[in-house]
């Protein structure tokens, strides 16, 4: 794999991303949308043209679900022998990308935090640098991305 200011001599080792219930707010969006659209439909029965009001509404839901889909969709995290980079997508038209050099992290650690953290395997990793940590969270299968980042320390030290 290639990507976009990658250096000659840099190899990617490790991709990831946040666990997919990172974007359940679109889900919930998406629900409220739908109940939320059911309303009008109760109320005024009779007019058939509630059934169209609904509609709008399961649509505004699916926008905002994209939404929150493609904001997770496009957020993630390379780790090459060099470095770690953490590209954010922050809405449609920002994006933030930070480089963290292997060399400048001094400890990293992860913990899973909680019975939906455990069943669903997610968790944080806390990376500890002299300029300060770095704390990515709801990771998915935290322990094989932790171990994968300190390997990958290791052989750099």
């Amino acid at each position: 794999m290639e990507f976009e200011g990658q250096r000659e001599s840099e190899e990617v080792i490790y991709v990831f991303r946040r666990h997919s219930l990172a974007a359940i707010k679109g889900i919930l969006w998406l629900l409220l949308m739908v109940g939320l659209g059911i309303i009008p439909m109760l109320v005024w029965r009779e007019n058939g043209q509630m059934f169209f009001v609904w509609l709008v509404f399961i649509g505004v839901g699916l926008l905002g679900a994209a939404y929150s889909w493609m904001l997770w969709y496009f957020s993630f995290y390379i780790v090459t022998n060099e470095r770690l980079r953490q590209t954010r997508q922050k809405g449609l038209f920002k994006k933030s990308v930070v480089d963290l050099e292997l060399s400048n992290i001094q400890n990293m650690s992860y913990g899973v935090n909680g019975m939906f953290a455990t069943m669903f395997d997610y968790g944080s990793i806390l990376i500890q640098t002299e300029a300060g940590d770095l704390v990515i969270s709801m990771v998915s299968h935290p322990e094989t991305v932790y171990n994968e980042l300190e390997n990958t320390w290791h052989d750099k030290r």
